[in-house]
């Protein structure tokens, strides 16, 4: 081989080096790296999806508009509680639903029956940006009715994108459980509302920080494989989502998503100067603030929602204090911010 060829050669091997960087240091990597911290030390680093979380906000920020969009959420852990609701699954998924409505989507959060005065509350008072799609909650039983069939099967065909956020998923046995191995199901707590994975025809986005939630399955020998998840081989949902976002904790994962869909919605072939402007707006319009966070716990907790880990009616998540949530929203729309500098 020529000095020639082999120059040529270590050329191509360095540009491609240099492209492999970029993509790999893009901002939804950043994004992704700020709600992946594992800073409940559960192993969720292991769940991670490289990738993913650009590929799910090009999903729902590129959306043809308007479309109608269900989120699903709902994971009754307190399970001697009622409602045995935790803190960990509204406010991710109404930001999600916000985005959406943002977009000018119509938006449908879908949960168990017993959670619904806790996503009622927080749907009651939520702030909305102007011109934006509706969003609405149904909520299902356990056990569906015929009524409750009719319904579910008129949104399984509305869907145009099914997302969910710290949704129960089934394991092998196809039961639901919590991270301590509790049964959901046998508690009547969890509605089949997994049945939309089979009986909707569209793409699915997950978001979830323990190897339980819907949509895992994309990830499950992780999960089984991962000496901090106790019980993974039991615990662990087998159903798969098309896009999964694992996140330390599942509400910033939904605030990942908002922000990334705000990015991807806005696209790459704008002027600097216009893509600046339109960057804030979108963000600005899709995420929630720190206020709107702060009220929206407030009025959970105020409906009888637990932290899923102390068990106790507070504004606290996973057990770390509202501000830890809050930096966290904050650091996503500073590098959301970023990108557009």
């Amino acid at each position: 081989m020529s000095l020639y060829q082999t120059g040529l050669i270590l050329s191509q091997l360095l540009l491609l080096i240099m492209t492999h960087s970029v993509a790999t240091t893009s901002i939804y990597d950043e994004i992704q790296a700020i709600i992946g911290t594992d800073v409940g030390d559960r192993g969720m680093k292991s769940l991670i999806v490289p990738g993913d979380l650009e590929l799910a906000a090009k999903t729902l920020g590129r959306l043809e508009s308007p479309s109608h969009i269900i989120v699903l959420s709902g994971f009754p852990c307190c399970v001697n509680e009622s409602p045995p609701t935790e803190t960990d699954g509204p406010p991710g998924t109404y930001a999600i639903a916000r985005a959406a409505a943002a977009f000018g989507h119509d938006v449908t959060v879908i949960t168990d029956e017993c959670n619904a005065a806790v996503f009622a509350a927080a749907l009651n008072g939520i702030s909305l940006p102007e011109n934006c799609g509706k969003i609405t909650l149904e909520t299902f039983p356990s056990e569906f009715t015929k009524d409750d069939e009719e319904r579910f099967t008129k949104y399984a065909k509305l869907c145009r994108l099914l997302i969910s956020c710290e949704r129960a998923g089934p394991g092998k046995d196809g039961k639901c459980y919590t991270m301590r191995g509790i049964d959901m199901n046998e508690k009547g707590l969890i509605a089949p509302l997994h049945r939309l994975v089979a009986e909707t025809n569209c793409k699915m986005i997950s978001i979830g920080d323990g190897g339980n939630e819907l949509g895992m399955g994309k990830v499950i020998e992780h999960i089984i494989n991962n000496p901090k998840i106790k019980n993974g081989q039991k615990i662990g949902c087998v159903m798969a989502a098309d896009f999964l976002i694992a996140a330390s904790v599942s509400n910033w994962g939904g605030y990942a998503l908002a922000a990334a869909a705000a990015l991807a919605h806005v696209g790459e072939n704008t002027s600097k100067d216009d893509r600046r402007a339109s960057i804030r707006k979108w963000v600005d319009r899709c995420l929630p603030t720190e206020e709107d966070e702060i009220s929206l716990l407030d009025r959970c907790v105020t409906a009888g929602c637990r932290d899923g880990v102390s068990g106790k009616m507070e504004n606290t998540v996973d057990g770390m204090p509202l501000e830890t949530s809050l930096t966290c929203l904050r650091d996503i729309r500073k590098a959301a911010y970023l990108d557009s500098a």
